[in-house]
């Protein structure tokens, strides 16, 4: 049984004669080293098996076995080549010396011995051993850590020569090609995961060997190169995902590949190639996006819903709006026609009556086309809007409201506010449902002052719009509870209005908010995207 627990370095003593022994056992003791003895070849081997010693101070001159043939054996078997044999003998002729080399031999030490040459040549042939054995066992746990960090690894990996045959495979790749292990080696990777001729030359239709048809088949380029292929013959590292590949049963997979030059001493090799079969990943990502399509869908639903909602809490005043409009045109209708019913018309005064039926006409359709625009659902999604013009167009849909809560609306865009990206429907939603807040907040609170709308750049991407009132300001847990769906301050409200404004703008990839500001009543904040071309870098 071998003994690893020693923790000097062994030095094994083969020689024929006692004295020899005895000279030599007396220089190495006390000087650090396990010392066995042996007095023939076949001893020294059966020692050397069980021991393993760094160094073997090895007689040639021996019967039986001599120190040639016991050389000979120690290096043939693994277990014992690691060994350093120094060679003893009185021949001093340089032949002996050579066929000592030749099978293996470290060293060689003339008799009779000095005795600081044995001890300085053993002190160095055992060091020399002993950081030998160290780095060969560090590369054991390394190679050992190395295969169990392979082996763990789900992602298949692949190492390839330079013409694309697999040279190692773990057994993650084994497992995503359906081949074993021992199988894929040998195989080329072209061949085996895209039903492709070998590559030769950078080509991919010529065989090697083979004579290419120029009838049906294009020249190179770029284009034609196979995934992997650049990394194997030019050293180009790549990355590709959804590249179809195909198992060794020839079913398909889409998969994902990451490929990078393998290079020794600066001459390129081949290519290690990692990659992973994304079938539940991509399966993963169109459920995602179904969902985020059907969220989307619901969100468009619920907004429009909330604005025909808000047109009916809407509807009295703007019935009033249109009501005005057509009466004046059905007095101006008559005075017309009375005119007309005379002897004598004055068509000047008949054509001014004709205009002011045409002006109210226009009022009436513009209202209409308004109320039309807020309620249809949007055709378009995001676009460049000006901030201004839509803040503009909100305000004149507020004026009913305004004029309800006998209150008013100012809008103030800085000059350097630029055009967003958004939905100029859903934007305007938002907008008109905090106006309208606010002109409720300040009228509960006795208040004439005009609700404030202020459009401002709050960074080099963003546009940020305040609406404040002047009203009684928000509880103590707005922050907790005021975006929450359901949960409202108004007697008659549903509490769906700032939880849908939340998800609105936040489509838009924007943000909403609120302050307290010194003074009374608060501020409601949303953000918008500038639009790029409008961007500073």
């Amino acid at each position: 049984m071998t003994d690893q627990a020693s923790t000097e370095p062994t030095v094994l003593l083969v020689d024929d004669n006692a004295q020899n022994l005895k000279v030599l056992y007396e220089t190495l003791k006390d000087r650090g080293y396990r010392l066995l003895i042996a007095n023939d070849g076949e001893k020294a081997l059966s020692l050397a098996q069980r021991h393993h010693p760094e160094v073997i101070l090895l007689d040639i001159m021996m019967p039986d076995l001599d120190g040639y043939q016991v050389c000979e054996r120690l290096k043939a078997d693994p277990a014992t080549a690691d060994s350093a044999v120094v060679f003893l003998s009185a021949l001093d002729d340089v032949d002996a010396k050579l066929r000592g080399f030749s099978l293996g031999g470290a060293d060689y030490i003339s008799k009779p011995f000095q005795a600081q040459e044995v001890i300085a040549r053993v002190g160095t042939h055992a060091r020399v051993i002993r950081l030998e054995r160290a780095l060969q066992q560090r590369n054991r746990e390394l190679e050992s850590d190395q295969t169990r960090i392979l082996n763990a690894i789900s992602e298949g990996i692949y190492g390839l020569d330079a013409e694309g045959n697999i040279a190692f495979a773990n057994p993650a790749a084994s497992v995503i090609s359906g081949c074993g292990v021992e199988e894929l080696i040998g195989q080329n990777f072209f061949e085996l995961h895209f039903r492709q001729p070998r590559p030769c030359s950078g080509a991919l239709w010529e065989e090697p060997g083979e004579q290419a048809d120029t009838r049906d088949r294009a020249e190179p380029t770029e284009s034609a190169l196979l995934p992997v292929q650049a990394t194997c013959s030019q050293g180009i590292a790549e990355h590709q995902r959804d590249v179809t590949l195909y198992r060794a049963d020839g079913t398909a997979f889409p998969a994902e590949y990451r490929a990078t030059p393998k290079k020794e001493d600066g001459q390129l090799t081949g290519a290690v190639v990692v990659f992973r079969d994304i079938t539940t990943e991509l399966e993963s990502e169109q459920a995602l996006d179904d969902a985020r399509n059907l969220v989307q869908e619901q969100r468009d639903q619920l907004a429009h819903a909330s604005r025909m909602a808000t047109m009916g809490e809407m509807a009295a005043g703007f019935a009033h709006e249109v009501n005005q409009p057509l009466t004046a045109i059905t007095n101006y209708a008559r005075v017309a026609l009375r005119m007309l019913r005379t002897d004598d018309p004055d068509p000047e005064l008949l054509s001014q009556t004709l205009e002011k039926i045409e002006a109210q006409s226009h009022r009436a359709s513009e209202v209409v086309k308004r109320i039309r625009g807020f309620v249809r659902k949007p055709a378009v999604g995001k676009e460049v809007l000006s901030v201004g013009g839509l803040l503009e167009e909100t305000r004149l849909f507020a004026e009913v409201d305004a004029r309800n809560n006998d209150g008013g609306v100012n809008v103030q865009v800085a000059d350097d506010v630029p055009d967003v990206v958004a939905d100029p429907i859903q934007v305007q939603q938002v907008a008109l449902n905090l106006i309208r807040n606010a002109l409720e907040s300040t009228r509960s609170a006795g208040s004439r002052e005009p609700v404030s709308v202020a459009a401002r750049m709050l960074d080099d991407h963003t546009v940020r719009i305040d609406v404040r009132d002047h009203g009684e300001g928000l509880p103590e847990d707005a922050e907790q509870k005021l975006f929450l769906p359901f949960f409202t301050t108004k007697q008659e409200g549903m509490g769906i209005g700032l939880t849908l404004c939340r998800s609105l703008i936040q489509a838009q990839g924007g943000e909403i908010g609120f302050e307290r500001p010194d003074g009374a009543g608060a501020v409601f904040y949303f953000t918008l995207p500038v639009a790029p071309a409008n961007r500073e870098n």
